[in-house]
């Protein structure tokens, strides 16, 4: 699963970290966004995410082949 293009350069910022994990049946994107954005808010809205965290807002197409999308202790996972 790809990273959707504006998470990608999201570690640049404070402390925030961005994994991308690959198994045998699928694939996850975690974003935790650190000390600084420790409540994260999520929104979907047809197929679109809308992330805000602390200051910073980010919005991004879901992948197609996403199956879930959380956000649990200022950690946001995209599962496939």
């Amino acid at each position: 699963m790809k990273v959707p293009r504006s998470l990608k350069n999201v570690d640049r910022d404070d402390d925030a970290v961005l994994r991308t994990f690959e198994y045998d049946d699928g694939s996850v994107i975690a974003v935790d966004f650190g000390t600084a954005a420790a409540d994260v808010e999520i929104d979907i809205v047809d197929s679109t995410a809308i992330i805000v965290a602390g200051d910073r807002q980010f919005e991004f197409e879901l992948p197609p082949e996403a199956s879930d999308v959380s956000v649990r202790n200022g950690v946001l996972t995209i599962e496939e």
